[in-house]
């Protein structure tokens, strides 16, 4: 099955097969929030990106081999509703970014820094710290050596713009720089983007329209 990465609350999950990594994308919770599973295929650990909430889904698409960790993305409750529970039930390591870190009621294990590496077995994804939907977003990026880039980005960008900034000019203006400067000014057009809520996109996509989104201030 070719994957779209178009799921909904209470539907299957869909897989993204890539030579070295896995990606399961599901929604879960009121909010329509997006969890990734990501497995190494040479030694099958696990990652999850946002326990989001509703525990017992995210256990069932873990399944019995279990996770090593958990990044959440940023500190909104919408994306760590389901991490307590998680992390009860399979004694992974926490990750979270170190400025959102305080934010998040369950301890994080590891704070990340812009620029560090998050690994998942064999596969390494970079770390990039996107100031102004919240002060210690991260968003990962995984550069496929078989093919083009992969990048997970929270609430901070989605098809059709960045995230909320809640009408505060030098926060839109602070996550708008990050974004171009750190994912934009630095990947391709094929780049698949992973947004925290509702369907994929590509940077390709949305490149040309960032003019239009920082003249219209959101």
């Amino acid at each position: 099955m070719t994957y779209s990465g178009a799921v909904t609350v209470g539907g299957p999950a869909d897989v993204h097969e890539l030579p070295d990594l896995m990606i399961s994308k599901v929604a879960v919770g009121p909010m329509n929030n997006n969890a990734y599973l990501l497995r190494c295929r040479a030694t099958d650990e696990q990652l999850l990106i946002d326990a989001a909430a509703e525990p017992q889904t995210l256990l069932s698409l873990i399944g019995e081999s279990g996770i090593a960790s958990v990044v959440t993305t940023h500190r909104h409750q919408d994306h760590w509703n389901a991490l307590r529970e998680v992390v009860d039930a399979t004694g992974a390591r926490t990750l979270a970014g170190r400025y959102d870190a305080e934010g998040i009621p369950v301890p994080t294990d590891v704070p990340v820094e812009d620029g560090e590496t998050v690994r998942v077995g064999r596969v390494e994804l970079t770390a990039r710290h996107l100031v102004g939907h919240t002060p210690g977003s991260i968003a990962l990026v995984y550069d496929d050596p078989h093919g083009h880039p992969h990048v997970f980005t929270g609430d901070c960008l989605f098809p059709g713009g960045v995230g909320n900034t809640w009408k505060d000019p030098k926060a839109f203006e602070s996550l708008l720089h990050d974004v171009e400067t750190k994912l934009f000014d630095r990947l391709p057009d094929e780049t698949w983007v992973y947004p925290g809520h509702g369907d994929d996109t590509t940077l390709g996509a949305e490149r040309p329209h960032l003019t239009e989104w920082r003249e219209r201030g959101w």
